[in-house]
């Protein structure tokens, strides 16, 4: 069983919903980096979402895509981020998702690509342009080292294909809550929350239904576990911290942020 399978398991004895936190390798720095995924684990963030930067990041927002610029910048490539991972394998046994794009394995190739990072320690891979349709070889290879394969879903997304992504899926099926690219929202629209039900009533209890894009706060992240997703998941609003802070204090700062929003995933 996967690490992120038993972490589900485990929350769900504790009638608790999951904190997916996302942070791009890297930035502000690799030691920035490490110093985040200190206080997201302190903190009690759940599984960690690490971010490879790619030059044409497509689903990005603007913070995301400045942070991703920046690590380019400072030359993060495939080896430092096995190097963080390894860093991070030592420090804690946290489920890891891997997020980039599609060109950066089919470059170096699913299988090997795959069997590298699962040697490091990582647990799952979100691909945002990565067609089901066209999932097959790297599907295939997935199963092979058993890595979780976290498609995604959006609201406007019909039933037949909700069902179809889903049975491909593992770990966790992912849902875009808006219409859009990554960042904070002033408010979630009514199509939030009907997709989120729609999506929940068709899952079934087969796989655990996350939600990201745009909570970036702690009452938004009550209104979505209300909805009744099984986990949220909030990128934009760490780095848009981190942006301001100083690589000594980003440990701290992190952790007082992930500690208020884990509070929004437990049931009173």
């Amino acid at each position: 069983m996967s690490r992120i399978k038993n972490k589900f398991q485990d929350l769900r004895s504790k009638n608790q919903k999951a904190l997916i936190a996302y942070v791009m390798a890297g930035f502000p720095s690799e030691k920035g980096t490490i110093s985040a995924v200190r206080g997201l684990t302190k903190g009690g963030a759940d599984i960690i979402e690490l971010g490879m930067p790619f030059s044409d990041p497509l689903a990005d927002g603007p913070v995301i895509q400045n942070a991703g610029f920046q690590a380019l910048q400072k030359g993060m490539n495939f080896e430092k981020f096995l190097a963080i991972v390894k860093k991070i394998r030592k420090e804690t046994d946290i489920p890891l998702v891997l997020m980039t794009y599609t060109n950066l394995l089919y470059r170096h190739g699913y299988e090997k690509f795959i069997s590298i990072v699962k040697s490091v320690g990582i647990d799952g891979l979100i691909l945002p342009d990565m067609p089901i349709d066209e999932s097959g070889d790297f599907l295939k290879a997935a199963r092979k080292y058993k890595m979780d394969t976290i498609f995604l879903i959006s609201p406007n997304t019909s039933s037949e294909r909700i069902k179809k992504i889903a049975s491909t899926s593992s770990g966790f099926l992912y849902l875009v809550s808006v219409f859009g690219t990554t960042g904070g929202q002033q408010q979630f629209q009514n199509y939030t929350t009907h997709a989120i039900k729609n999506a929940k009533k068709i899952l079934v209890g087969k796989i655990p239904l996350g939600v990201g894009f745009g909570v970036s706060n702690p009452d938004q992240a009550k209104f979505i576990i209300k909805s009744g997703a099984d986990a949220i998941i909030v990128g934009s609003a760490f780095l848009r911290l981190m942006e301001n802070t100083t690589v000594e204090k980003i440990e701290g700062k992190i952790e007082h942020f992930t500690k208020s929003l884990k509070k929004a995933t437990i049931s009173e």
